[in-house]
């Protein structure tokens, strides 16, 4: 099974630091830390109907990251292709309070949010790895 792919759908939310934090992470590992072994997918094109990314969720494992409780990743998958294979919840690491933070500009980010970037890129990264090993 050491080609598959892993999907990652990543929270979209602007608004909100943990959206940031969320796509941040799922770059890094995409980019960085699991090259060639982890595709995004996009939450707003997947919700808007893209055939392409819902086709991949019914085929492949795909980890849904949120980055508040109202887990939007999560849901869209499970309305369009079926069940994720693991959710990770910005909001239930960090609290709630904090990822509803109005900070949201890569340029704004401090230090301790490029620390949550990576804490989340490595809890994918863990998910993922246990996914490629089944």
């Amino acid at each position: 099974m050491a080609d598959i792919q892993v999907g990652v759908l990543s929270c979209s939310g602007e608004e909100f630091l943990g959206g940031t934090i969320a796509r941040l992470a799922t770059r890094k590992v995409m980019e960085e830390l699991r090259t060639g072994k982890v595709v995004t997918l996009c939450l707003p094109l997947y919700i808007a109907g893209g055939d392409e990314e819902r086709e991949f969720a019914k085929n492949y494992p795909v980890i849904a990251v949120d980055g508040c409780g109202k887990c939007c990743a999560k849901k869209a998958t499970v309305k369009f292709s079926g069940a994720v294979r693991d959710t990770i919840i910005l909001s239930e690491l960090f609290g709630e309070d904090v990822v509803l933070s109005d900070i949201v500009s890569a340029r704004d980010l401090k230090e301790e949010h490029y620390q949550m970037v990576d804490k989340v890129a490595e809890e994918i990264c863990k998910k993922v790895d246990t996914i490629l090993a089944e």
